[in-house]
């Protein structure tokens, strides 16, 4: 398959995964950086491939050939990810950046091989699940999003659900980094904001934050 096509299905899989993200062709042509004609002409042709779900003015959806796709792509993409960041040291956003370019190269033999020389992770090092080569992933049992958390409560972060730069940089710059622990102080919920305790400094997070960061309680 070529890589838009890859990038097509991996897109609408992804914002699947977002609270409050949507799959419409307008939303997927802003996030690939294409026309809204380019988009609905993807989907068109994906659709005949037994790939996507088309319906005009509906959200799109994966059938399951497309979804086999998608994480397909997504194991390799954060395998390189593991691999760059344990070998290279990498930052957060220059193995996303890197990984881009190197899931559409991979084969599956050459996933598998990676996947067993470092160590056949669960969890990228953003804390994203890696699909199995069956496709299968290991889902997280009490992670809530940041802006679902509980005042007064300790949390400790296990995920980052972003490829922003800026994002990771903020997270860096503020120690917001995966197993560390926060106390939630307040949720100003007409405001979509989240105030947090970590190491002593507090931090106001908007919905765009505790939209993407995962946390589970610290048990006690």
């Amino acid at each position: 398959m070529s890589i838009s096509t890859e990038n097509f299905v991996k897109a609408i899989y992804k914002q699947t995964q977002v609270s409050g993200g949507d799959t419409k062709p307008g939303t997927l042509a802003k996030l690939l950086s294409i026309t809204n004609a380019a988009t609905t002409d993807m989907a068109r042709k994906l659709a005949a491939k037994k790939l996507v779900n088309y319906t005009k003015y509906k959200e799109l959806t994966l059938t399951t050939e497309g979804e086999k796709m998608a994480l397909n792509v997504l194991r390799k993409h954060r395998l390189w990810e593991t691999f760059l960041h344990k070998t290279l040291n990498l930052s957060l956003h220059e193995i996303h950046r890197e990984a881009e370019m190197l899931e559409h190269l991979t084969s599956d033999f050459l996933a598998e091989k990676i996947s067993n020389y470092v160590g056949n992770p669960e969890y990228d090092p953003h804390g994203d699940p890696i699909p199995n080569m069956h496709g299968i992933i290991t889902d997280r049992h009490n992670t809530i999003l940041l802006s679902q958390a509980r005042e007064h409560t300790d949390y400790k972060i296990t995920r980052l659900f972003s490829s922003d730069e800026d994002f990771f940089n903020f997270c860096k710059e503020n120690n917001l980094m995966i197993g560390m622990d926060v106390r939630v102080v307040k949720q100003y919920e007409s405001n979509k904001m989240t105030e947090i305790a970590v190491n002593n400094k507090h931090v106001l997070l908007n919905a765009d934050f505790t939209n993407v960061i995962y946390v589970k309680p610290v048990l006690t």
